[in-house]
């Protein structure tokens, strides 16, 4: 027996105690086990879907799938769909072919921002966000700019509000109504303000079932157990779960080698065993894909002022998460280029990747990180490849991340 309620209750019984205490018993280890999830990562999906008891599942779900507040037709729909939470090259393309007014298409959906041209859209599927530019840091190109212009994915919510507290690719939404809020005034270009209840809703209705790709996710985002690597059927599904177990390093191995930074429960997070002086739990990282810049994005001057008034340029098409910091050189991989950990669990449903969406398909992926792991080994990358990872190697990774549902 446990010291669960339920495991209390069958103690109690076998003592002969009385029902009344029972049930007082009962109650006061459902508080107790209750007041010991708060504060944890899980603790808001209880509490928000708590609030669902009072009939406002409709309303919400209004709020997210239908309700344009004044605005351009764009709903939080438009560019979070059912099924994947995201926008893909080839639901950009069905959905033109069926309506070539469909909002998606609008405002920073289109070519230059200004509702022409939709060519970007239908190959890479990114829009165009405006950032602000922290106050050290100035373009090389435009020095009295105060917001920079950037081609990125569009963050899935899959799994997302419910079991993972860093918001957006580069970090910068503290919480969920926040995000809202941001995305109706950057996205939806509202002539009419949310009110401080539908932002909750919204905010709410993203913690609901719809929002996890399984149940065993929605468990744990309920203070269940957390998700086990599958162990695989296959002999490749087998090998590629090696790259995924937390086990140090080695000469000649590659066992752990993608746990390094897809660690913890939701394979989002860097471990122990990473080689390079960051902590445990780190949740930004570049590898190089804005260095590499496969999409071909336009690549700009950042000019950033250091506090002991040195300056760094930063030449990139993308910064990320140093435009929220505003400094390049971090040590904590918080620096140039760096970009948010994705959780991997439900990753084959959540096409493109990277924050470009210069990755197409789990199989672009693992190419660009067989040239990731050549270029920081040091090993020669002039011929074809593969440089680090053998095609089998890359196939049995592919074969595993289908299997993180």
């Amino acid at each position: 027996m446990t010291n669960s309620p339920k495991g209390l209750k069958q103690r109690l019984l076998l003592r002969g105690r009385s029902p009344a205490l029972l049930i007082k018993v009962f109650i006061i280890s459902t508080m107790v086990c209750s007041v010991a999830l708060i504060g944890s990562p899980f603790s808001r999906a209880q509490s928000e879907d708590a609030r669902y008891g009072n009939g406002h599942e409709d309303d919400s779900r209004h709020l997210f799938d239908r309700e344009t507040f004044g605005g351009n037709g764009r709903t939080c729909l438009t560019c979070h769909s059912r099924e994947t939470g995201t926008v893909s090259p080839e639901d950009a393309r069905m959905r033109f072919a069926a309506d070539p007014d469909d909002p998606l298409f609008l405002h920073d959906g289109s070519d230059d921002g200004q509702g022409h041209g939709v060519t970007r859209m239908l190959y890479d599927a990114t829009i165009l966000v405006e950032i602000p530019l922290p106050p050290n840091v100035s373009l090389a190109d435009d020095p009295y700019a105060r917001t920079v212009t950037l081609r990125r994915g569009i963050p899935t919510t899959l799994n997302t509000p419910a079991l993972d507290p860093v918001l957006m690719l580069d970090g910068r939404e503290p919480n969920l109504k926040a995000q809202a809020l941001s995305a109706i005034k950057a996205h939806f270009q509202n002539t009419e303000e949310p009110s401080a209840r539908e932002l909750r809703r919204i905010a709410e209705f993203q913690l609901t079932n719809r929002f996890f790709s399984s149940s065993d996710l929605r468990h744990f985002a309920r203070g269940g157990r957390a998700p086990q690597l599958p162990e695989g059927c296959t002999e490749s599904e087998k090998r590629g779960r090696l790259f995924f177990i937390d086990a140090p390093l080695a000469p000649n191995s590659k066992v752990g080698t993608c746990a390094v930074c897809h660690s913890g429960p939701m394979l989002n997070q860097t471990n122990k065993f990473l080689p390079v002086p960051v902590p445990p739990g780190t949740r930004f990282q570049s590898v190089l894909v804005s260095e590499f810049n496969a999409a071909g994005n336009p690549v700009r001057e950042f000019i950033f002022k250091n506090p002991d008034g040195t300056t760094t340029s930063v030449k990139s098409p993308d910064p990320g998460r140093a435009l929220i910091t505003g400094e390049p050189r971090l040590s904590t991989f918080d620096g140039a280029n760096a970009f948010k950990i994705p959780s991997l669990w439900g990753v084959r449903h959540t096409a493109p990747y990277f924050h470009d969406n210069s990755a197409k398909t789990l199989e672009d992926v693992v190419k660009h990180y067989d040239l990731f792991f050549a270029k920081i080994a040091g090993i020669p990358t002039d011929g074809r490849p593969p440089f680090f990872l053998t095609e089998q190697e890359q196939a049995d990774i592919v074969a595993y991340l289908k299997l993180l549902n």
